[in-house]
């Protein structure tokens, strides 16, 4: 959902200045909980990342019960079996099609049971479901879950993956032997050109030559992309000061990353609600000491929303969701005929 403030608190703060009001504290802030696991994958040097570590990490900062060792055994087993059916010498592009076929086609190396996407979750609203520890279990997945275990598997198999964002949308990039980044659309199990996710998603010409989209990411701005889960979290348990934080990280190694400004707008305007709008009736009424503050939340959630659409981001319309929910019913459909 796309958050704006009401322009007429920002126009009320401009007369408000100019009236006296009774001087209060400074609004107080809910704390922020230790950052210091997800800073600390940002400081690990680019070479040494390991997604299926990072990713643990994140997600146990989201839900602390998330057993590592667990996760790390169901990782190992999956990779033995798509080694043990990859013959030697072949091809990245080979190796990549054993591997998706081990995820998504039924059979002894993934015990009948194959990773599939979730049509229950269509949106991905149920933030658990993010989560690899439950990707793992049900596997029943989503555009999140889908790609981070191709591309934590891809690294364990050695080849060279990365991540790369779509509007809505997150998809694996593998390197061939041409050196030419080819995608893998993950939520189907197959290959795809930018040119259609273009058509499909709607990716403007602005947001290509801002390259916002469809550009593979250095190692930490793909811990970035595993980030806006736990922004997710933040706001889910309205956290929106740990929600900016987090936010913030993921900036900070890619300023172009639009799925953070957009948090950061959001949460913005959600602190505006909840210090302001609701307990003021009127612009004129916020005391004098917290005007500042006013005034500093309502800017940034403007600026965060006015800097993502500069860089070509839009917020989905309701023509694409509706062809979304087509292409969900029809794989249903699908499904209920095989």
């Amino acid at each position: 959902m796309r958050f704006r403030m009401n322009l007429w608190l920002v126009a009320g703060l401009a007369l408000a200045s100019c009236l006296p009001a009774a001087t209060h504290g400074k609004p107080v802030a809910k704390p922020v909980s230790n950052l210091q696991p997800l800073k600390a994958l940002l400081a690990t040097p680019e070479r040494q990342v390991d997604y299926a570590q990072a990713k643990i990490a994140i997600d146990r900062f989201i839900d602390p019960s998330i057993d590592p060792k667990a996760v790390n055994r169901q990782l190992d087993t999956l990779v033995a079996s798509i080694k043990v059916r990859t013959p030697v010498g072949v091809s990245n592009r080979t190796k990549v099609e054993i591997l998706l076929a081990t995820l998504y086609r039924p059979g002894p190396w993934n015990g009948n049971r194959p990773f599939r996407y979730d049509l229950n979750d269509p949106f991905g609203r149920t933030l658990r479901n993010k989560l690899l520890a439950t990707y793992l279990a049900t596997r029943q997945g989503n555009c999140v879950s889908m790609p981070i275990l191709v591309l934590i598997l891809g690294q364990k198999l050695g080849l060279p993956v990365t991540l790369a964002t779509a509007p809505e949308h997150v998809l694996v990039k593998y390197l061939d032997a041409r050196g030419e980044w080819q995608n893998i659309e993950t939520t189907a199990g197959g290959f795809k050109y930018d040119s259609s996710y273009e058509r499909e998603l709607g990716i403007s010409a602005q947001a290509t030559a801002n390259q916002i989209y469809l550009r593979p990411l250095r190692p930490h701005e793909a811990i970035g992309v595993m980030l806006s889960t736990a922004m997710e979290a933040a706001a889910a348990k309205d956290r929106q000061e740990q929600r900016i934080a987090i936010a913030e990280l993921a900036l900070s190694v890619n300023p172009k990353d639009v799925v953070a400004m957009v948090h950061e707008g959001a949460a913005d305007y959600l602190l505006l609600q909840e210090r302001y709008v609701r307990k003021y009736p009127r612009p004129v009424d916020i005391p004098v000491a917290l005007r500042k503050d006013f005034q500093t939340l309502s800017e940034q959630n403007l600026s965060w929303y006015a800097r993502a659409e500069a860089l070509g981001w839009a917020p989905p319309s309701q023509a694409q969701d509706a062809n979304y929910l087509q292409n969900i019913e029809r794989e249903r459909s699908r499904r209920k005929g095989n």
